[in-house]
């Protein structure tokens, strides 16, 4: 006989959310606010690094003909689920394109004033995405501290640094497209941390 209280686990159990510097779309519900413009370019993928372009230096061919250069944005997020600023990079068309749909959307606007929530379904090649805006509201306390204390440098993807390096940190030289790659050499990346006034909110 069992009970109520005789639950495989808990009733307020909730499984771990994963954290990191970037944010991936898991199954169900994702819900995040973006607080930058998106740097927009090309990712191809050698030894299973993606190698990032910009937007006009897309590279003639894939280094690997069986996996097609893709056009990508990367942006500044805050993330709901683990409450910390991560980097999302979005290479699905479908999403690329609702986000801008909202965006230009007179009714919507500025994607910085509202939250999104992309629901995730299905595994591999199945795997769907829907895309909803939520109603405007403004940003709370905790995800404003969040992206004060965490600067993030977007550029730095195209060299193949971290984003979330200190600045003056060395970065690796930004590769050309192929054939043939240059050699990785380090240089100082200094970027410039944005003003208090360029905050999203």
């Amino acid at each position: 006989m069992t009970t109520n209280n005789d639950s495989f686990v808990p009733a307020n159990y909730e499984p771990p959310t994963t954290g990191g510097n970037y944010m991936k779309f898991a199954d169900g519900e994702n819900q995040f606010r973006i607080l930058s413009k998106p740097i927009l370019g090309w990712m191809d993928w050698k030894d299973k690094k993606p190698l990032r372009f910009a937007i006009g230096e897309k590279p003639a061919a894939p280094i690997d003909p069986a996996k097609p250069v893709r056009h990508f944005w990367a942006m500044k997020v805050y993330n709901y689920a683990t409450k910390t600023m991560q980097v999302l990079e979005i290479t699905q068309a479908t999403i690329q394109e609702a986000i801008t749909a909202y965006s230009r959307d007179p009714q919507w606007g500025n994607p910085f004033k509202y939250d999104f929530k992309i629901i995730r379904k299905g595994v591999k090649m199945d795997t769907e995405y829907q895309v909803l805006g939520m109603p405007p509201r403004e940003l709370g306390a905790e995800a404003r501290a969040a992206f004060v204390k965490t600067p993030i440098h977007l550029e730095a993807l195209y060299i193949g640094g971290d984003p979330f390096a200190v600045p003056g940190a060395a970065q690796p030289v930004k590769q050309a497209p192929p054939p043939p790659p240059p050699p990785v050499a380090q240089v100082t990346y200094t970027p410039a941390i944005p003003p208090t006034d360029d905050m999203p909110f």
